[in-house]
Order: C-alpha cells, then sequence, then structure tokens
C-alpha cells in the first residue's frame, strides 16, 4: 500500500466493549513503524508493526500488548486478528491478538484494561487503515480481507483453518460471521474497498489501490530484503521494483528473490528503464560473496543475462542482442534440463526455444543442477551507476502500471505480458505445488 491508505468517518458508533478485526498482510519494508489500522479523538487506538518489527495494539488509555516475537518474513501473509471483549472477567482475556491461527502468549509489554472500559476505537469520528492520522507510518506491503465485526469477540479459527493436506494456516474467503452495526468486509479477492457485508460501510481508498495476483493462498516472489549485498538498493511496489539510486558507493546492490527451486520451468519478466549496468537471473541460494563489493555475478552458481551479454556459472560472455529503455525482457529457466533463455519483447535471444526440452535449441547456457536451490536475483554491474528495473514475477504489473495485454498462460498461475512457454509457470507457493 506505500503511502495509500483507507478513511471511514462513521457518523454514529459501534460496541466499543466488543468488537473484532481481521486482516490479511504482507510486509514489505521492515524497521520502521507501519500502521494497520488507527484512530484518534482525545488519544490513540492503534495497531502497527514498531520499529523492531513486533505487533502491537493500544487502545486509548486502557491495555497495551507489544509481542516478544518479531515479524520479519517479507515473503509471508500474516493473518492478524485482534480480538476485544473488556467485559470478560479474565482480565488477560480482554484483549486477545492472533497470528496465522495461533494465539500470541509472549509480550515484552502487556497491560489490560479494567473491566467494562470503552476504547477510542469505534467512535462516531475518523478511522484509518494502513496509516496513522498525523505522522503517516503508512503500512509498507499488501492488505486483503479485511474484516470488522462490532460487538463480537471472534477468534482465529472463524476466519481461517489448517490445510488438510499442507498442515499451514489458510484463508475462508467467506466466513460464518456476523458484522454488527458499524462492521465491515473490504478488499475481498481484490482491491475494492466497497463493503462487502450487508452494512454498506464502504471505504474510500486515499492514492491509487493496486491490483495484484499475490495474496494469502497464492504467494508470488518478490526481491527480499533480507539477502543481499552492502548498501542494497531501494524495492518499491511490493518488493517488486529495485531502485539503485545512488552513486560512488562501492557495492553493486546485489539482492535475490523470496522464493526459489531445484526443479521445474520458471518464467518471470522485467522492465529496465535503461540499457546499462544490469545483470539479472538466477543464483544458487549458497552463493558467496566473489569480492568486496558483493557482485553475485561472479559466482560460480550466477546464470543471467546482462547489457548485451550473458552469464553463465559465473562467466562472462558478449552475446549479439540489442534493447532499449523500457522494453520488456523475460527469463525462462529449465531447471530440469539445466538450461535457459531469454526474450527481448517475446523475441528469444539467439533463437531459443525454450520448450525444447534436452536438446537446448538456444539456450543460453548450461545450469549446474544436483542439490543447488537457485532464486532470482539482480546485481547492478557498475557500482557506480543508478538503475531502475521493474519486475513481474506474475502480478501482472511493472510498478504500478499493468500488462498491456497479457500472454497465453497454460498453467493459469499468474498475468504477464508475453506468452508464457508452455511447461512454464510463475516462480510462486501455487507454481511449486503444480
Amino acid at each position: 500500500m506505500a503511502s495509500t491508505y483507507l478513511t471511514r468517518t462513521f457518523q454514529s458508533g459501534g460496541n466499543r466493549k466488543k468488537w473484532t478485526m481481521s486482516m490479511w498482510v504482507k510486509r514489505s519494508g521492515l524497521g520502521a513503524t507501519n500502521i494497520l489500522f488507527q484512530t484518534y479523538v482525545s488519544t490513540y487506538t492503534f495497531c502497527p508493526f514498531d520499529s523492531s518489527d513486533r505487533l502491537q495494539f493500544q487502545d486509548g488509555n486502557g491495555g497495551n500488548k507489544v509481542t516478544s516475537m518479531k515479524f520479519r518474513d517479507t515473503n509471508a501473509w500474516y493473518h492478524i486478528v485482534v480480538a476485544i471483549d473488556t467485559d470478560n472477567s479474565t482480565a488477560d482475556d480482554r484483549y486477545k491478538i492472533y497470528v496465522n491461527g495461533e494465539r500470541i502468549t509472549a509480550f515484552d509489554t502487556s497491560s489490560n484494561p479494567s473491566s467494562g472500559y470503552e476504547g477510542e476505537w469505534n467512535k462516531a469520528q475518523l478511522m484509518n487503515i494502513g496509516r496513522h492520522h498525523s505522522s503517516g507510518n503508512y503500512h509498507d506491503g499488501y492488505m486483503s480481507h479485511i474484516h470488522f465485526c462490532d460487538g463480537y469477540q471472534y477468534q482465529a479459527s472463524d476466519f481461517g483453518e489448517t490445510d488438510s493436506t499442507t498442515g499451514e494456516w489458510k484463508i475462508k474467503t467467506d466466513p460464518s460471521v456476523s458484522y454488527g452495526t458499524t462492521g465491515f468486509f473490504i478488499l475481498k479477492d481484490g482491491n475494492t474497498v466497497t463493503d462487502s457485508s450487508s452494512n454498506s460501510n464502504t471505504w474510500t481508498a486515499n492514492g491509487t489501490l493496486t491490483k495484484t495476483e499475490d495474496c494469502p493462498s497464492n504467494v508470488f516472489a518478490t526481491i527480499n530484503p533480507l539477502d543481499y549485498s552492502p548498501n542494497p538498493a531501494t524495492l518499491q511496489n511490493g518488493n517488486t521494483t529495485y531502485n539503485k539510486s545512488s552513486t560512488g558507493d562501492t557495492h553493486n546492490a546485489s539482492m535475490t528473490g523470496t522464493l526459489g527451486a531445484m526443479t521445474g520451468k520458471w518464467y518471470f519478466e522485467f522492465k529496465p528503464t535503461n540499457t546499462t549496468n544490469f545483470v539479472l537471473g538466477m543464483v544458487r541460494t549458497n552463493h558467496g560473496l566473489p569480492n568486496s563489493e558483493g557482485y553475485y555475478a561472479n559466482d560460480a552458481g550466477c546464470y543471467g543475462i546482462s547489457n548485451g551479454g550473458k552469464t553463465v556459472g559465473g562467466s562472462g560472455t558478449s552475446i549479439s542482442y540489442s534493447y532499449s529503455a523500457n522494453d520488456i525482457l523475460g527469463m525462462a529457466f529449465d531447471l530440469d534440463n539445466g538450461k535457459f533463455y531469454a526474450h527481448v519483447n517475446g523475441t528469444y535471444i539467439t533463437s531459443g526455444d525454450p520448450t525444447s526440452g534436452s536438446t537446448g535449441t538456444g539456450s543460453l547456457g548450461d545450469i549446474s543442477l544436483g542439490s543447488n536451490i537457485y532464486v532470482p536475483f539482480v546485481t547492478n554491474a557498475n557500482y557506480n551507476a543508478t538503475n531502475l528495473i521493474y519486475f513481474n514475477f506474475g502480478n501482472g504489473y511493472f510498478g504500478t502500471t499493468a500488462v498491456s495485454s497479457a500472454g497465453t498462460n497454460a498453467s493459469g498461475n499468474g498475468i504477464f505480458e508475453y506468452d508464457v512457454p508452455t511447461g512454464y509457470t510463475a516462480l510462486s507457493t501455487k507454481g511449486l505445488n503444480l
């Protein structure tokens, strides 16, 4: 959501002693206060990830809970439930916080409200989702399936459940819950803030909400802010935009993706905004830092393309191809046959045929397989240069710009500008389980 946020002013309040907020969120930025929901009249009610990446909930002058657990996984969706009942005779049950189906019981700070305390949230006033009303502190990441239930204290299991096959916590897309008077259900299966409950409590989007294929039931790869060489690039748009804006820092700003594979056939696209100074492809997860600049393209497990060249097993070679700024390039990695291919605006370099299998017609090189896990990577080829690159790992966007006309995709997993080669798919949790 970045600097985009949601607001609604309720003309009449609801139950301030008993309510439940349930939301699915995916983090992009870490180490800064990110507000999930907040309101203020004479005092604050707010629920953020704090600057130490802990989850907090404080309701006015009532209780205050700050988890001991830190939430630093930028690949996963978190299901967060804050369930309030200040009339509960057990003080510790007046504020209940759940994450991915588990109730949180370990707190660095823990105080409970007095019996019958009426908090600030659910008053007749302005309420915010995704920002602090005065200081900003926007939620940096994604949000989906936000439920607010006025007058009910629900459990996490009312909104999610454990998958019987995988054992993972998964979303209930249409939970059987009641919403009371001020309750609402927004961001259902997309970026609409129209209330999907029967209450018509529609919110207002301030800024542009970008729809994404990334959702609690199918997590797509992004650039990983936790795996990088010194002085990484700035990540934007849900960690799908690589922005190396500084120069002269003597580091190449190498960064990798959040999902990887040992086998399978994978496809993704990117749009460079200039014509120089990048190397991009896939690299083994046990990559080293071959020099003090952290230039991943020198690693023996690196395979990709650069401006006018290719890298195979860490060795760079010139090849004949050209592209212009803002062209769309695609990469197809066959980790079953150990081959990789690249195209410019749909035309494969060296007449590559990603579906040729073990023959590897037009392949740019042989990938060392074995026990290696490969993840996407990007590095700046010249640490004195700037670089801005937009990635589409299947979300259907380059930055905030949607693909102009989606290509065919036999797997039905992800949205890309160009045709996905037969047998290939997006690097996502669904793709890994096809």
